[in-house]
């Protein structure tokens, strides 16, 4: 059974306009549900939230992008690039550390 099909009760509250608004753009900027923001807000969970994360993951995209096509031109003979490799590990590294991120969620 999948962890949605578990979620069988629910809770109603009364909250005032603004407090309803403050959590919805809570939730939005965490990237969860309002359902999944209260949720770890009353069972003590942390959320993380790291501004500006979307713009990180943008710009290695176009890192990643820039530094395939110098590989292309290098493996083609047509110029000669000393330390490609390391830079490809390093960025390989910071990638990974991302990813490590994202997948645990915690950011979210």
């Amino acid at each position: 059974m999948t962890k949605e099909k578990n979620k069988t009760k629910n809770l109603h509250i009364r909250l005032s306009e603004n407090d309803f608004e403050l959590i919805r753009k809570k939730a939005l900027s965490s990237y969860l549900t309002v359902t999944d923001y209260v949720t770890k807000c009353c069972l003590e969970k942390q959320i993380f939230v790291i501004e500006g994360i979307d713009e990180v993951i943008r710009q290695q995209k176009y890192v990643g992008n820039n530094l395939n096509q110098l590989t292309r031109i290098a493996n083609s003979g047509a110029v000669t690039v000393v330390g490609l490799d390391e830079v490809k590990n390093e960025y390989a590294k910071v990638t990974g550390k991302l990813n490590e991120i994202l997948e645990r969620g915690r950011w979210r």
